[in-house]
């Protein structure tokens, strides 16, 4: 594939989970995981979407815990799946039901990935099959061409404008990408990779160079800036930019050493949740424990040292689905590099 595999470095066959990684995902199922197969986000009203569902797969697959996997699995069938292509619908509401049909594209990257790992793990062919029919819609439906470059959409609605087209950069999450290329193979996956770097690197914004959640890149002129309609942050969404980019091997790209650097610089006081693009305000209150895990992942990966890495194994006990999920994913990552 053009040299895919080498550029997003992440081992195709997972390291297996440690003991201590199963106690944790057994801890985050307890507490999340409804009887049904939803993942609850405590943090939004008990909503669930497709990133979640994504999300737990992921860790289910890798902690070897089939049960919790085809309970993941047949609620999003069930409930999230849309009829007409193999994308998922992105947000359930108890009481409401879905109520946006309308896919997030790392939401469906991520059950993607999950199932490909999940079919080889426990020899499911159609799991497998189900993988690779989304990462060929993924491709399809979900990237478009800006210019000289292919830009991955956020979701299938909502994000071309005129004038404008709107990225968020944590969608672009490499070690899966580089699963859904080898189970799907096509050149422009490639193309997407190298161009999604691209868009990283400029995409960098405020006093300390960082990534804003949510990205508009100008049509014609390839121009990018903090999208109008959200808060120019480096915030909830964003710093899952080092984490992806952590995992993939991509340790000296600046989506890395940037907010490595930041959260150095502020981690003997406050490591802060936020902090603003346009004026280098920062949130007045402290990052979760997961995001702390990303900054610890971080400063490893780019050679800086301070924090402990009993960071990066936080407890998830108080904290609310995102901080707990953020810390799983961070030790898969580890996992997967060779850190933990």
């Amino acid at each position: 594939l053009l040299g895919l595999p080498a550029l997003i470095a992440a081992p195709l066959r997972a390291e297996p989970a440690r003991d201590g990684f199963r106690r944790r995902w057994a801890e985050f199922r307890e507490r999340f995981l409804a009887p049904e197969g939803r993942v609850v986000d405590t943090g939004n009203g008990g909503i669930s979407h497709s990133e979640g569902q994504g999300w737990a797969m992921l860790c289910a697959a890798r902690a070897d815990d089939r049960a919790a996997f085809e309970r993941l699995h047949g609620w999003s069938m069930r409930v999230l799946k849309r009829p007409a292509d193999e994308l998922f619908s992105w947000r359930f509401r108890p009481g409401a039901g879905v109520e946006d049909p309308n896919n997030a594209t790392d939401g469906d990257i991520f059950i993607a990935w999950a199932l490909l790992e999940g079919g080889e793990r426990w020899g499911r062919a159609e799991w497998q099959a189900q993988g690779a029919a989304m990462a060929r819609d993924i491709l399809q439906r979900l990237v478009r061409p800006a210019g000289d470059h292919l830009l991955l959409l956020p979701g299938l609605r909502g994000f071309e404008r005129p004038g404008q087209i709107v990225v968020n950069p944590s969608y672009y999450a490499f070690p899966a990408l580089r699963a859904l290329a080898l189970a799907a193979p096509d050149p422009a996956w490639f193309q997407l990779v190298v161009d999604g770097l691209s868009v990283l690197r400029r995409g960098r914004f405020g006093r300390w160079r960082l990534p804003p959640d949510w990205l508009a890149w100008s049509r014609g002129e390839g121009r990018l800036a903090p999208a109008p309609g959200w808060p120019a942050r480096f915030s909830y969404d964003a710093v899952r930019v080092p984490l992806y980019l952590a995992w993939a091997g991509l340790t000296e790209e600046p989506g890395v050493t940037g907010p490595a650097r930041f959260w150095q610089e502020h981690a003997p006081r406050m490591l802060p949740a936020w902090t603003d693009l346009s004026n280098n305000q920062l949130s007045p209150y402290p990052a979760s424990r997961g995001t702390a895990a990303i900054a610890q992942l971080s400063r490893e990966s780019a050679g800086l040292s301070g924090m402990s890495r009993a960071a990066r194994h936080a407890p998830l006990h108080g904290e609310d689905y995102y901080s707990s999920i953020l810390t799983l994913l961070v030790e898969l990552a580890a996992l997967d590099r060779g850190m933990s």
